[in-house]
């Protein structure tokens, strides 16, 4: 039997040398990988011994040679395959192992050039892997170092079955099918996000425990190339997350980071129930705690700032399932730690930057939708006036506040905010009349004054009458209802303001 070896991460690649040469197994390599098993003492030979053709182009032709494809992809079971090889004096090649040249870390440094991520895609490699693990039935194909021992094993013992073999074949195509996405990705540099084919990488983080409800499997996958976000969040204490609880903290921190202020967020089933900005984080948590605090028990905690002792301190009186942060003042992780399930996630801000693909992903039946973030950087100045009365000073600073909330809650979306903080809010009815009786009854007495923002337009008046009756002195809506002027009147008569947007943000 023979084995071709050829890599670029030589991560325990002597030690598999070593038990396929003791399994009675000659190695055949290339370049560099070559050296390294030579300078382990073990015996190999060189590839260009195998092709009688040396390598040229730098290397970007070693392995691509009928030498080698012939001996992996013959049909053993195939009289007139066996025959043309031993025409041509083509020996099998029993076992490919190989990983590729490391396109995706090329070119992710900041100062690749072009010429270089370009000389980091392989072409020899996954013609092995693909060729190996096409004719799997007769050839052994390794393209991750963590299967070296447990393969090795078995080939040692000869108790390697086909269902290993097709295994390992479907990992390789995989593979390869996950570098060449990586590829594309970079080639077009997210000018063309919509294209007639579609493939879209992920590498397991890990395995959770169940989905949504205990009967459902789960995993969890980093974007590849990762873009950063809640999946490289770094777990300083508490039990592991589970699915629901990864959906909510990422609810959680796409809320928070998209406040420029100092602001605290409490998520509950992806809504945010509390939501609050202050310079004096203490007290942007007390507020945020005080938009809903039956719903903030068994919340997620969301901060764009560092987390201070003082407000480790105020939320100990309360159960939450997780907080996540940039960082926490030393005496705040250890006051958060003595609460023995807590989750405690640190995650560095997002910063602005381009990135290759950036899309968000739907499952439907038989398909996925994808689409760009809602992440528009709004213009204020094409907010426009719609009533007699204008907003005050303070009730300006509300608006823009809960402009930016009401998009991080799922359609129909009300809120109600009052001095940058959230007092009430109705999530996913299915008419804007009962999102907006839902946020009224929910803000109680903090409704008078509030600044009410609805994430789409009001098709008739009587959610504007609803909230006017109750004390709503100011609405911020997209406009754009066939009905737009009845609207506008009742505004006008209940004597609140009125601005459009022209901009929708629904959540479905």
């Amino acid at each position: 039997m023979k084995a071709l070896i050829s890599v670029f991460d030589k991560s325990g690649i002597i030690e598999l040398g070593k038990n396929l040469i003791s399994a009675g197994i000659e190695l055949v390599s290339t370049g560099g990988t070559a050296k390294s098993l030579l300078d382990s003492g073990l015996p190999v030979r060189q590839i260009s011994e195998l092709t009688g053709f040396p390598e040229i182009l730098d290397g970007r032709v070693k392995t691509l040679h009928p030498s080698v494809h012939g001996g992996i992809l013959a049909r053993r079971d195939k009289p007139e395959h066996t025959s043309q090889l031993d025409h041509h004096q083509i020996s099998t090649i029993d076992i490919i192992i190989v990983n590729l040249y490391p396109f995706q870390e090329t070119i992710s440094k900041p100062e690749v050039t072009f010429d270089e991520a370009i000389e980091n895609i392989d072409i020899g490699g996954p013609t092995l892997l693909r060729a190996a693990a096409k004719n799997h039935e007769f050839v052994i194909v390794l393209s991750d170092p963590n299967d070296y021992d447990w393969v090795a094993k078995k080939i040692t013992d000869n108790t390697i079955t086909k269902e290993n073999r097709r295994w390992l074949a479907s990992k390789a195509f995989q593979h390869v099918a996950l570098y060449d996405t990586i590829i594309a990705q970079w080639l077009r540099s997210g000018e063309e996000k919509f294209t007639e084919e579609k493939t879209l990488g992920f590498k397991k983080v890990s395995d959770l425990r169940y989905g949504e409800n205990p009967h459902q499997q789960a995993a969890l996958y980093s974007n590849v190339p990762s873009d950063g976000g809640l999946v490289g969040a770094e777990q300083l204490h508490g039990k592991e997350l589970s699915f629901n609880n990864i959906l909510d903290a990422n609810a959680a921190w796409t809320t928070v980071t998209d406040f420029a202020e100092p602001t605290v967020t409490i998520i509950k089933h992806t809504n945010p129930c509390g939501l609050a900005s202050d310079p004096y984080q203490p007290e942007a948590y007390k507020k945020a705690n005080a938009g809903d605090p039956v719903s903030a028990y068994g919340g997620i905690v969301g901060f764009n700032r560092t987390v201070t002792a003082e407000t480790a301190n105020e939320m100990r009186s309360v159960f939450y399932e997780i907080v996540i942060a940039p960082d926490y003042e030393p005496e705040a992780l250890e006051l958060l730690k003595k609460k023995r399930d807590l989750r405690i996630l640190k995650l560095p801000l997002p910063t602005i930057k381009e990135t290759i693909e950036h899309l968000q992903i739907r499952k439907v039946s038989g398909g996925i939708l994808l689409q760009t973030e809602d992440n528009l950087i709004e213009d204020t100045s094409l907010w426009a006036l719609q009533t007699k009365r204008k907003p005050s000073q303070t009730e300006q600073e509300d608006i823009g506040f809960a402009w930016k909330a009401v998009k991080h809650i799922k359609s129909n979306a009300i809120v109600l905010v009052k001095n940058k903080a959230l007092v009430g809010m109705g999530a996913g009815q299915p008419n804007r009349v009962t999102s907006v009786h839902l946020a009224l009854r929910a803000a109680g007495e903090a409704v008078p004054g509030s600044v009410l923002a609805s994430d789409a337009f009001f098709p008739f008046p009587d959610g504007i009458e609803l909230a006017a009756a109750q004390g709503v002195t100011v609405v911020i809506q997209p406009g754009g209802s066939i009905r737009d002027s009845e609207v506008i009147d009742s505004a006008n008569e209940a004597n609140i303001a009125m601005l459009f947007t022209g901009v929708r943000h629904f959540q479905h």
